[in-house]
């Protein structure tokens, strides 16, 4: 599994990149809202995180029409080879999707809740799909069963017919709100996790490693002092 981190923060990226465990990066307008981004600063923010991250920036269009969209897709294409045209799974974005990866633009279909809009995504050319598990447990329903489906859906058929530059669908397990949430999106099989800092954190710590180091540095320090 590959994990990208799900922020717009600078300094949280750079934190990131250092681990040596950092793939990529997806942000979105609310992300970058809590940075105090402004409209006119979008396009040199991306630009700056694709500075820092060698792999896939995903920089979502906020339009609504196909046409729209396909705009916004080139223009944010423009920035850096590694960018990624993030776009929501509906109607007019599936159309921009096509049109987008016809032209070699790469594309990463977010906001997705099920089986049929994932394959929908597929066939239009995505080459990622983000199923959310979050959101579902927000409402009291199975998100990881909603990704185990997606997972499972997408790895019955070749797609690469259909993305631009004939490279492989990947989904990327998205709205992580825990460790819990990687550990079983790995185990389903998902090819990425985008995840928040706090929760990137959280997977490199463990009590029983916390345990361990206090127990080894009290045995060291009985060395030091012998």
């Amino acid at each position: 599994m590959k994990f990208f981190l799900d922020t717009a923060d600078l300094d949280e990226i750079k934190e990131a990149a250092s681990w040596g465990a950092l793939a990529g990066v997806t942000t979105n307008p609310t992300l970058y809202s809590r940075i105090g981004g402004k409209l006119d600063d979008f396009h040199n923010h991306i630009a700056r995180i694709c500075e820092i991250v060698d792999g896939p920036v995903s920089a979502e269009s906020v339009a609504m029409t196909r046409d729209e969209i396909i705009r916004d897709g080139r223009e944010l294409a423009k920035i850096a080879p590694n960018v990624v045209v993030k776009i929501p799974t509906m109607v007019e974005g599936l159309a921009a999707c096509r049109a987008l990866s016809d032209e070699g633009i790469r594309v990463n279909m977010t906001l997705c809740f099920s089986v049929p809009q994932a394959i929908l995504a597929a066939r239009a050319g995505a080459r990622y799909i983000s199923p959310f598990v979050g959101r579902f447990d927000d409402i009291s329903e199975d998100g990881l069963s909603q990704l185990g489906d997606v997972v499972t859906a997408i790895g019955n058929y070749d797609y690469s017919e259909s993305t631009a530059n004939g490279e492989q669908v990947e989904i990327i397990a998205a709205s992580i709100r825990s460790a819990n949430h990687v550990t079983q999106s790995a185990l389903m099989g998902a090819d990425i996790a985008t995840v928040p800092f706090n929760v990137l954190k959280k997977m490199v710590q463990h009590p029983l490693t916390d345990r361990g180091l206090e127990s080894f540095l009290k045995d060291w320090e009985k060395v030091a002092n012998a």
